[in-house]
């Protein structure tokens, strides 16, 4: 189950040029100074680090500075019928794939591997996803025991019970139990229950009357229809309608995209003895007791009246429709790691129709990704050997320290919070701990057996190994060694319940991070990320929590309500953006992510001028550098996305689309309107009095 109060980079979800073009106000530049002509040499050796050829001088960069950087880029690219996105992020994916191929493939040539070895376990897991021919002749008999147990539920006790071992086998569920950290006792671990269930995005595919929506909803019942007649299940159309209308009244007790985000909110911690009052017909004790955590004396219910709807749920609802949704839930869970043809008709709705990809990925890519699922850390090992130098990590730790500073220069600025409050945004601040390219302590494996010819049954003892890993948390003391994010995952977090900053090293690469570029650039781009992560420690929900990982208040009234009144400034502002002609940015989902990337973008400029020592930037490629600052921190931001799976992130997704991202970032900082002569008739234009700043 997901890490609901991490808060990451991306789901989800760039020949000398002069700033501007010829109908645009232009930057001034003053000459290079004797004394700067030799740092200028040096740079120059490195490179700019800008990608020019991606730039269209055609679009004026007052009025769209993404464009102006990526559009020429944009333009000329395709997005492969096997992906629904391109881009920074997601080009880097697919050559962190290529890379884990390589390892996988060259584990797999090794003679005689050892039974029980982690090299054994990566090439038969490989193997068992590729070897199709066998996945074929099983057909649906990997879960046939499943269905069996499912068919054999005689009561509604028996049904809470599999809902338990559902979950325990990585199967469907109508809630998710999962053990973390305790947001306002961060010394300790406890076990939570989530909302869950749905097979479409959110709740509101199940409501929303656009005909784009009862499009959906009509094929996912067809879907299901189909999926039933190729597994040799009885009953497909009946069993489609069933399954729709329990699944609807489940979304109905679902919270929003915006509720679930308030960590206030999901925080509500129970008494075990008081869970028979919340939701009497569900058997807590027999739940817990099956999932092994049972000797607690509390639980964490995320959201409580998801729980008692539930509840009324299980009580109102026959126990042959339950039987069905659970036969669904497993059928649909396990589709993509049996026959093919199951797996085609997976794909045709959840990728296809809801996300608009046109053609399956090769399967050697899914293979990567299921290695990467199961025994990620194993092939992180390797990974890095291969592909973070130590050089990378120092210059990496440097950037962060240089960061850390720049954020204590801005609070210490703040002109509208009090001493009081800066002083505990600075104690915070200095506990950050940051965790950059891998885990200084490697997870352990040797529990999880895998079988070259049992793809299934490798999933359900993985997810069984992986319950048993949280269980053991319990009681025990904090684990900082670990990490939620593989070395080879392009990405990065915040995690506020332990304060820690997470930089894996497949990130570590352009155009986020260039050893070869001058600093301008990756203070622009990695220094941008850094930064945005450090920000996620005091977005609207980060902020929540202290230096220690612990939720409370620490602001003064006055500050928080200050706080909250610029939040609603940035929820403005994003609301405004059209994604489409009838579809605008959620500002309300996506404050803490915009909060983090104007941190970041802010943060991570004065860290470079401060990083100048007072010194003028040497001019590279024709540009200053503040110029080639802006410019990588655009570059990052490029990406294209099929229209489905783009409205699908949209609503689903805390993160803004990319070109949101820079353009909402950028049209608040006063260095870049400075920088690119912005004026009141510019389209990037906002009135100072109306520009956010918050850090």
């Amino acid at each position: 189950m997901k890490k609901v109060l991490i808060g990451g980079l991306c789901a989800s979800l760039i020949a000398g040029l002069a700033a501007c073009n010829d109908n645009a106000a232009t930057t001034s530049k003053a000459p290079e100074s004797a004394k700067t002509a030799a740092a200028t040499a040096v740079a120059q050796a490195l490179g700019s680090g800008i990608e020019f050829a991606n730039f269209d001088k055609t679009v004026r960069p007052q009025d769209d500075f993404y464009s102006y950087v990526n559009g020429t880029w944009e333009k000329n690219t395709d997005i492969p019928a096997d992906r629904t996105s391109v881009g920074a992020f997601y080009d880097l994916r697919e050559q962190s794939k290529d890379n884990v191929k390589a390892i996988i493939e060259e584990t797999a040539a090794t003679p005689n591997l050892a039974m029980g070895t982690d090299e054994q376990k990566v090439a038969d897991l490989y193997r068992s996803f590729m070897d199709t021919e066998t996945l074929n002749n099983l057909g649906v008999s990997p879960i046939k025991g499943e269905l069996d147990a499912i068919e054999a539920i005689a009561s509604k006790d028996d049904l809470i019970k599999y809902f338990a071992h559902s979950q325990m086998i990585g199967g469907g569920t109508p809630m998710a139990f999962y053990i973390d950290v305790d947001a306002k006792n961060s010394s300790r671990y406890a076990t939570h229950i989530w909302q869950y269930g749905l097979s479409l995005p959110e709740k509101d595919y199940y409501f929303n009357q656009d005909e784009r929506f009862q499009k959906i909803r009509a094929a996912f019942v067809a879907h299901i229809e189909k999926m039933y007649e190729l597994a040799g299940l009885p009953n497909g159309k009946a069993a489609a309608e069933t399954v729709m209308a329990l699944e609807t009244a489940i979304a109905e007790k679902h919270w929003d995209v915006v509720e679930v985000r308030d960590s206030t909110k999901t925080y509500n911690l129970y008494q075990l003895t008081d869970l028979p009052a919340l939701a009497p017909d569900i058997n807590w004790s027999l739940y817990l007791g099956t999932l092994g955590a049972d000797k607690q004396t509390d639980i964490i219910i995320n959201q409580p009246s998801f729980v008692q709807g539930l509840g009324e749920l299980v009580k109102s609802q026959d126990l042959a429709n339950w039987k069905t949704y659970m036969q669904w839930q497993t059928l649909t869970h396990f589709a993509g790691d049996l026959s093919d043809a199951l797996d085609k008709e997976n794909f045709e709705f959840f990728a296809k129709t809801l996300n608009g990809q046109a053609e399956p990925e090769p399967r050697w890519k899914r293979g990567v990704a299921k290695v990467n699922q199961l025994l990620g850390e194993v092939v992180g090992k390797v990974y890095v050997k291969h592909h973070f130098a130590p050089e990378a990590k120092a210059r990496m730790q440097q950037l962060v320290e240089n960061l850390r500073g720049a954020y204590a220069d801005s609070i210490d600025e703040l002109s509208w919070m009090s001493t009081d409050t800066k002083a505990a945004a600075k104690d915070k601040l200095a506990k950050f701990n940051p965790k950059i390219g891998y885990p200084n302590k490697w997870q352990d494996y040797s529990k999880l057996d895998i079988k070259g010819d049992d793809l299934v049954g490798n999933v359900m003892r993985a997810a069984v190994v992986e319950h048993n890993r949280g269980l053991d948390k319990l009681g025990a003391p904090i684990d900082r060694d670990e990490w939620h994010m593989t070395p080879q995952t392009v990405n990065a977090y915040y995690n506020p319940t332990m304060n820690e900053i997470v930089f894996p090293a497949a990130i570590l690469q352009p155009p986020f991070f260039n050893m070869e570029a001058d600093d301008a650039v990756n203070y622009g781009g990695i220094g941008a990320v850094i930064g945005h992560e450090m920000g996620h420690g005091f977005d609207d929900q980060g902020a929540k929590f202290d230096g220690e990982g612990n939720m409370r208040d620490w602001w003064t009234e006055q500050d928080l309500k200050e706080f909250a009144a610029r939040g609603k400034a940035l929820v403005e502002q994003y609301n405004g953006y059209a994604v489409f002609d009838d579809l605008n940015v959620n500002g309300e989902l996506t404050l803490g992510e915009n909060i983090g990337d104007l941190s970041g973008i802010t943060i991570a400029y004065k860290a470079y001028k401060k990083s100048l020592n007072g010194k003028e930037a040497p001019v590279i490629d024709g540009l200053t550098g503040d110029e080639r600052f802006f410019i990588g921190f655009t570059q990052i931001w490029r990406g294209k996305m099929k229209e489905e799976a783009l409205r699908n992130r949209v609503a689903t997704d805390p993160h803004s689309p990319g070109k949101f991202r820079a353009l909402g970032s950028l049209s608040n900082m006063p260095e870049f309107y400075n920088t690119f002569g912005v004026k009141e008739s510019d389209a990037m234009y906002i009135a100072p009095e109306k520009r956010v700043k918050i850090w």
